[in-house]
């Protein structure tokens, strides 16, 4: 009785799932075959390969695997072209409008130092940087003096109504000197003289109600930009001067060059 009993509470051990578990390695051993066998590079099979690459990605008459270029050409839109190119001669065409007002005023104020027998006192030059008008010292200031000279008031008076424009211009005003040394009780450098004559000549310009004081300004660079070597009294002479530089309101060195 026993026995039957001991032998029903037996259970069969179910092992089918040696079946998977086998399948799994067998597939496990043949992927590292693969991959032993993929360690080893065969040269024509990749060049092969690359071939076909090449002829897949190819565009035109050279591929992108012949040339990679990893940043692609920026495209220009063509209404992008336009706009930069309307930007640029509308630049032209203000550099030439501006130029020919320039060449303008130059005639004005070349034609009142002609009438006026100042061609020894008084000159122009156009340049990239505007209009230039110089005004030698012996008709405006003493030696060693920021006094604007009687000779140097009638200057100031007229160059100011040749200074008027419409549209208005910047206009700086500097002052200069030799490089004797300066020094007494009024000014201790030929940069302070400088300035002060540059000021007081300034001062001079906007007594005219029709100029606005805020496009003028005024500097003094003492003996540091002289026009020519310090080495006789009359170069020296030339050296002390006051500049006005009337600025473009445009830039005009691109048409500056063409008419050179």
């Amino acid at each position: 009785m026993s026995k039957n009993k001991k032998h029903k509470e037996e259970h069969h051990v179910d092992e089918s799932w040696l079946l998977p578990y086998a399948d799994l390695l067998t597939l496990l051993v043949a992927l590292f075959i693969v991959l032993f066998a993929m360690s080893e590079i065969d040269t024509k099979k990749y060049e092969e390969l690359a071939a076909v690459f090449r002829n897949e990605f190819s565009s035109g008459d050279e591929g992108i695997m012949d040339n990679p270029s990893p940043i692609p050409p920026t495209e220009v839109r063509p209404e992008q072209k336009d706009k930069e190119e309307e930007h640029d001669k509308e630049e032209t065409e203000e550099g030439t409008t501006e130029l020919l007002n320039l060449q303008e005023l130059q005639e004005r104020i070349n034609q009142y130092i002609n009438e006026n027998n100042l061609t020894d006192s008084l000159a122009t030059q156009l340049s990239e940087e505007g209009l230039m008008i110089s005004i030698k010292n012996d008709i405006s200031f003493d030696s060693g003096s920021a006094v604007v000279k009687e000779d140097g008031r009638v200057v100031a008076r007229e160059i100011s109504n040749l200074l008027y424009t419409d549209p208005p211009h910047q206009v700086v005003i500097s002052g200069h000197t030799d490089d004797v040394p300066m020094n007494n009780s009024q000014f201790g450098s030929n940069w302070e003289l400088s300035v002060m004559r540059a000021v007081n000549f300034m001062n001079l310009v906007l007594e005219n109600e029709d100029l606005d004081p805020t496009t003028f300004s005024a500097k003094g660079f003492g003996e540091f930009k002289p026009l020519v070597p310090n080495d006789s009294a009359e170069n020296r002479a030339r050296n002390r001067r006051v500049e006005v530089l009337i600025l473009p309101n445009y830039d005009i060195a691109g048409q500056i060059e063409a008419n050179e």
